[in-house]
């Protein structure tokens, strides 16, 4: 339904660890870096991308966002 989703991080390296960790346990590879230090998860089904925000302002968090990752169970 979607080829990426982007979300802001003001720690992209406390960012890596939780995020290698969390999809890692999903089968996901750990993240690439792109030339900007944007961090790209890449699956045959779309991208989620973590970056400090473009235009140099803090990130925030979505008030009400949610992102549900596929997974084999609720447990997982």
């Amino acid at each position: 339904m979607f080829s990426h989703i982007t979300i802001g991080a003001n720690d992209i390296a406390a960012s890596r660890r939780f995020y290698d960790s969390t999809l890692g346990a999903l089968g996901i590879r750990p993240a690439q870096t792109d030339a900007k230090g944007r961090l790209i998860y890449a699956t045959d089904t779309g991208r989620l991308m973590v970056t400090k925000p473009l235009n140099g302002q803090p990130a925030t968090g979505a008030n009400g966002g949610t992102i549900g990752f596929a997974a084999s169970s609720a447990a997982a």
